[in-house]
């Protein structure tokens, strides 16, 4: 019986050294960190079909279309499976009503405030393809929407636009996947063709 309280208490006695030799300073935890997105290459697909407009947009995305019914019937979206992101877009006839569209375009926008750290804004201006606008970049780790936009001739066209992203919101992890498709808005912009 004796025996066994010996080895017992070596036992203890070699555990217990062990714990305190395994407890160095040189310990640091591992930061918090976001799961790593691999983004794409960016190239360009042209989307060109019965619609009063057209434009290129990225590979890494697909066309879904949202109604073709009218009044809704040159809406669509352009989704991002591998960011699980969707761009809106939602196409008005202009007829004497462009200040309508353009406060509801700014009312979409001031929505966001109450989340928003920041609404940067980015003038769009293309003469030759007669394409004008604002890209709106919403700052904020709990913004609902990253980038809202419109596009328009101020004549005939208006298209809106918004990102949304299918995940509980958190720009800070999300960042990534916003500064990739925040380059496709400013593409589809640049490449936007009036018909």
């Amino acid at each position: 019986m004796r025996k066994r309280k010996n080895n017992i208490c070596i036992l203890t006695l070699f555990i217990l050294s062990g714990l305190m030799m395994s407890c160095g300073s040189d310990y640091m935890p591992k930061p918090r960190a976001y799961p790593r997105l691999s983004l794409p290459e960016a190239s360009y697909m042209t989307f060109d079909s019965t619609f009063p407009y057209a434009f290129e947009y990225s590979s890494a995305a697909r066309i879904s279309f949202k109604n073709m019914l009218k009044p809704d019937q040159y809406w669509l979206n352009i989704d991002y499976p591998g960011f699980k992101g969707t761009i809106y877009l939602s196409y008005k006839k202009v007829d004497g009503n462009l200040d309508v569209y353009l406060e509801d375009a700014h009312r979409f926008v001031v929505k966001h405030i109450p989340k928003a750290s920041a609404i940067n804004e980015l003038p769009v201006i293309y003469n030759t393809h007669k394409v004008y606008g604002t890209i709106y970049l919403i700052e904020g780790i709990s913004a609902a929407s990253a980038c809202q936009f419109y596009l328009t001739d101020s004549v005939n066209h208006f298209l809106r636009g918004s990102l949304y992203f299918n995940v509980v919101p958190n720009n800070d992890s999300l960042a990534p996947a916003i500064d990739f498709i925040t380059a496709d808005i400013e593409h589809l912009a640049a490449s936007l063709k009036w018909k």
